[in-house]
């Protein structure tokens, strides 16, 4: 007689990108994993939740949030996979018809961010400070949000907007010089702060072993520990996914969606060092150190 083997059910947090969908329309598939897909539309809003309830068992996390769980101790392990990376340089802009604006002219500035903890914010800070010779603890940074962590708290070079104000109205009166905008232009009236920016984007990948990451998945330790398996059987069905948006340069330092500790390893130990030298993470983290031995295993 054979024996049915019975499917795992992993809540889970995950977005629709090009490269998850063969594993959201049910196109990989798997004999012990089932994922309920939590309806968010846009995943980096249940972030806190995740964060500060634990509420997936495996989900898509900003990388500087994972971070900062790591070192609040939150119960969950980082999977060698990146479901979303790309260029930054294109996201910070500035409003042309207040006067030009260079980069190099930051310093003491009032910028704009989603929040100080926001991974596009990090990466951007980082590249100022260097490549532009910036100091982010000489900008005055404008916050619209709180971090993700509730344990976290900005730097005292970090303030709050006024209660009813936006961050895009803000840049367009001229309240703000520049501001963090995310991956489109929000405005036609705004312009990218870096020239040229998808090409220094491109230079700054090729010297620096990879596009940056934003999100990486995390699963819950409980489950890494108890269940190697399910990790394993996870890690191919979203690597399979990928496979499915050709051209796969897989491991290519261009490639947005690398796969393996090695694929990601200059990526992480950028991005871990702009957290530390930006007071969002305690203490300098080395790679391994993020992954467990099941996860560091896997690729």
């Amino acid at each position: 007689m054979t024996r049915t083997v019975e499917k795992t059910k992993l809540y889970t947090l995950l977005g629709d990108y090009p490269n998850t969908m063969a594993l959201k329309k049910s196109e990989v598939t798997s004999s012990l994993v089932d994922f309920d897909f939590a309806d968010v539309k846009v995943s980096n809003t249940a972030f806190k939740p995740l964060v500060r309830e634990a509420k997936f068992d495996v989900g898509e996390l900003a990388i500087v949030t994972y971070l900062q769980a790591k070192a609040y101790g939150k119960p969950y392990v980082l999977i060698p996979a990146t479901v979303l990376g790309r260029g930054q340089h294109h996201t910070i802009a500035y409003n042309p018809q207040r006067g030009p604006l260079r980069a190099s002219d930051l310093e003491g500035k009032r910028v704009g961010v989603r929040a100080y903890t926001q991974t596009t914010g990090a990466w951007v800070r980082g590249f100022l400070n260097d490549d532009y010779g910036v100091d982010p603890a000489k900008v005055h940074w404008v916050t619209f949000e709180d971090p993700h962590l509730a344990e976290f708290k900005d730097p005292d070079f970090v303030a709050r907007a006024p209660d009813g104000k936006t961050l895009v109205q803000m840049l367009l009166d001229g309240d703000l010089d520049a501001a963090i905008v995310g991956d489109k232009l929000p405005d036609p009236r705004l312009a990218h702060l870096i020239p040229d920016a998808d090409a220094v984007a491109h230079r700054w990948a090729e010297m620096h072993e990879g596009v940056p990451i934003n999100h990486m998945m995390v699963i819950r330790n409980t489950i890494s520990k108890s269940r190697p398996d399910l990790v394993r059987e996870i890690y191919r069905m979203l690597h399979e996914s990928r496979r499915a948006v050709p051209p796969s340069p897989d491991g290519s330092p261009l490639d947005p969606w690398r796969f393996g500790v090695e694929a990601n390893r200059g990526s992480l130990k950028i991005i871990i060092d702009y957290s530390f030298r930006q007071k969002l993470i305690p203490r300098m983290f080395s790679v391994d150190e993020l992954f467990d031995e099941c996860t560091r295993a896997l690729g």
